[in-house]
């Protein structure tokens, strides 16, 4: 099977869950692998995968999403405050609003992916000026917990997601 990974990292943790998808595509021809755009006219399947970006795919994956004609995709992703399944699942369809008809998704994968400590520092010093503000103290708390991830579970979990996506 000819298969294109295409994806959209800020910071590394996508790029993580898209290698994880490679080493699972082995033994299949890659045509494409990287940062949009990418050439996918011979993928047979085309992973798409970006981290969330105001809860949904980034600027440069929506536009590779909207031209996108007749092909097989699996969508995947990475989410610094993915801290429920119910979120990943809203993700999901956020992501596949963005799949034009005429093509068929076929799956879709998201997982929890760490901040840049400047999102941790910034919430701190909005905490500092309201100081019982909950939802900041959420905030605070999902960064925290998004510091191991993507983690060995996570990238196990996107491998078994390409071969599902595969077939295999």
């Amino acid at each position: 099977m000819r298969i294109a990974i295409v994806f959209s990292s800020a910071t590394g943790n996508t790029a993580q869950v898209a290698e994880a998808i490679k080493e699972a595509c082995g033994g299949h021809e890659i045509v494409a692998y990287g940062p949009p755009p990418q050439n996918v006219d011979k993928a047979e399947l085309v992973f798409a995968g970006s981290w969330t970006d105001k809860g949904s795919c980034t600027a440069e994956m929506r536009e590779f999403l909207q031209g996108l004609h007749g092909k097989r995709v699996a969508l995947f992703g990475t989410a610094g405050f993915g801290v429920s399944q119910l979120y990943f699942t809203a993700l999901a369809e956020r992501f596949k609003a963005e799949v034009p008809q005429g093509n068929q998704v076929v799956s879709t994968f998201f997982c929890t992916g760490k901040m840049p400590q400047a999102v941790r520092t910034r919430y701190e010093t909005q905490l500092k000026a309201d100081p019982e503000n909950g939802k900041l103290k959420t905030m605070l708390q999902a960064f925290d917990l998004a510091l191991t991830h993507p983690d060995e579970a996570d990238l196990a979990q996107a491998a078994d997601f390409a071969r599902e996506a595969m077939g295999v």
